[in-house]
């Protein structure tokens, strides 16, 4: 008897566009909605998971600079969406985690996420912060938010991962 077959996460491509739009659409109360364009256009920073030649799963990341020129930008997680069925056994975990890897790379002062699960982003190593350190993340894509009369309101709890610096000196 085979084993179940497990997700394959791998970078995104130009042919997961739709999959990624219909992913992300399934989850209307838990993420802001991306179209289509949106996500072709940053189609670089998706990861999915596919299982039997399906999209089940997404993650992607924004850069979100800083105005102090002496600081790295901060990094959010974005779009995280596991089909239900799927959810459960780990394969968000692993998604973010691959991200949170992916994203390490750049050397970003903090990855960041706006969630309304923190008790999934806690098990990752995620704090909860005040949404006022984050006010660049409100200006630029919680402003337009129809949701809810203002950022501050909104029940999504703000988080930051510190990843671990690098010694550049040698």
């Amino acid at each position: 008897m085979n084993p179940s077959p497990k997700p394959l996460i791998r970078k995104a491509s130009f042919s997961d566009g739709h999959a990624i739009y219909e992913r992300i659409k399934a989850h209307p109360n838990e993420l802001v909605p991306r179209s289509i364009s949106n996500i072709m256009l940053n189609i670089d920073r998706f990861l999915v998971a596919e299982l039997e030649g399906q999209i089940v799963g997404t993650a992607a990341w924004a850069v979100l600079p800083e105005l102090d020129p002496t600081k790295n930008p901060s990094i959010e997680i974005q779009s995280v969406s596991v089909r239900k069925d799927l959810q459960k056994q780990h394969l968000g975990r692993k998604l973010v985690e691959a991200a949170m890897e992916r994203v390490a790379e750049f050397q970003p002062d903090q990855i960041i996420v706006l969630t309304f699960t923190p008790h999934f982003f806690a098990k990752l190593g995620f704090v909860s912060v005040s949404k006022e350190t984050l006010m660049y993340k409100l200006y630029k894509g919680c402003m337009n938010c129809a949701k809810y009369a203002s950022p501050l309101t909104c029940p999504e709890v703000a988080m930051a991962y510190q990843p671990a610096r690098k010694n550049s000196a040698p």
